[in-house]
């Protein structure tokens, strides 16, 4: 948190001195306020970015009258010559809606390296390795120790690796469930254009919402290889008694899970607004190639 601060300080102190020499002053104090908020927190899901954006026009007499989009919009405008962004994303288990602030500059791991080690780094790689070989977009634990030992910048011990795993899902950039540890919406949302530079071919994209997609239902027909988030697939055959493929019209064998929207979430889950999502259970990695 204290070096979220110091961040939040070092880049509204830049954007002012980008003001002063002839850079558009479009910004309120209400947005100066949602920005040092968001930069706390890295990631915000949709609803909780909702109730901040209202929190501080109410807070600074700004009219409560534009979208938040529109609102973001603004910041962004002034974040541009900062190569920084506040970007909307969706959670591929939930289907809950994400605005997370990304460096576009920076598009390699090494943006991580001012909080984690060479060989902490180069964890997260192989651990990113494993989740993107992997058939349902995850990586046991079991894996990622076996990784720890034969580490080229520095091997780690069962325990060192158990908390750098630990620190990970504490900031954000790992889920893990059961002992199955998957790509959180922040990596995902910050880490995009790497992931598709570096894999390339081993990565799809949904076929719905368009967006990289690891935990998610593929064709049956393999010719065809079409993948779609379980929340894009139950929105998309909701109601379908013959569901087909959009790509093949092969028929879609999986089965349609009846997920809510996020604003359903929130209400009957209040504490969803305040995490990250957790990753689901899963029964293991299985590689798409070899190592």
């Amino acid at each position: 948190m204290k070096k979220n601060a110091a961040g939040s300080r070092f880049v509204l102190s830049r954007w002012r001195k980008e003001t002063s020499a002839g850079m558009a002053a479009a910004m309120s104090d209400s947005h100066r306020r949602f920005l040092q908020i968001i930069m706390c927190h890295g990631i915000m899901e949709g609803s909780q970015a909702r109730a901040v954006h209202q929190h501080c026009c109410q807070a600074y007499g700004t009219q409560h009258t534009r979208s938040l989009d529109e609102f973001v919009d603004t910041i962004n405008s002034q974040l541009q010559p900062l190569f920084m962004q506040i970007r909307k994303g969706m959670s591929e288990d939930e289907g809950l809606q994400y605005y997370a602030l990304v460096n576009v500059a920076d598009t390699d791991v090494t943006k991580m390296s001012s909080d984690y080690a060479a060989n902490e780094l180069e964890l997260f790689r192989k651990t990113m390795d494993l989740i993107v070989d992997s058939e349902n977009g995850t990586a046991s634990s079991t894996d990622i120790l076996n990784c720890a030992d034969s580490l080229q910048t520095s091997k780690m011990k069962k325990k060192e690796t158990e908390q750098v795993l630990s620190r990970l899902v504490q900031d954000k950039w790992l889920n893990e469930k059961h002992g199955e540890y998957t790509l959180s919406t922040r990596s995902i949302m910050e880490m995009e254009q790497y992931i598709r530079n570096t894999y390339q071919d081993l990565v799809k994209s949904c076929a719905i919402c368009h967006n990289i997609a690891f935990q998610s239902q593929m064709c049956s027909n393999q010719s065809c290889g079409v993948k779609i988030h379980i929340p894009c697939a139950a929105r998309y055959y909701k109601g379908r008694a013959d569901p087909r493929c959009p790509k093949c019209s092969e028929f879609w064998s999986h089965e349609i899970p009846d997920m809510q929207t996020s604003s359903q979430a929130t209400a009957l889950n209040p504490r969803a607004s305040t995490k990250d999502n957790a990753a689901p259970a899963a029964s293991g990695s299985q590689s798409r190639r070899s190592r």
